[in-house]
């Protein structure tokens, strides 16, 4: 298996058990309301929606990743596409941080 299949299993996981967030509107307001882990935004997302959420994670102190198309990320919490996805648990946040960052690496 794959590092990106790894995360869009884990992201699926992570939606499962209630821990993801999605859509911008939610996603803001849970940033806002300091409950975001990780933020991951989609590779295709637009530059003025890259801005405003590399700002919310540089002023709430958050861990961002690009990956994934609009598509594959919706797809991996079960939903139509999706541009931006909090996660809101720690653990799930940090096994996904490293399964991102590995896969950069090879």
């Amino acid at each position: 298996m794959s590092s990106k299949e790894k995360v869009i299993s884990l992201l699926g996981l992570a939606m499962r058990s209630g821990n993801v967030v999605s859509g911008d509107f939610i996603v803001e307001k849970t940033i806002k309301k300091r409950q975001v882990k990780l933020l991951l935004l989609s590779e295709e997302v637009a530059k003025n929606n890259a801005e405003k959420y590399e700002h919310l994670s540089e002023r709430y102190g958050l861990t961002m990743r690009q990956i994934l198309t609009k598509e594959e990320l919706g797809n991996a919490i079960g939903k139509e596409a999706r541009v931006v996805v909090g996660v809101v648990d720690a653990g799930f946040a940090k096994k996904l941080v490293e399964l991102i960052d590995t896969d950069k690496i090879e």
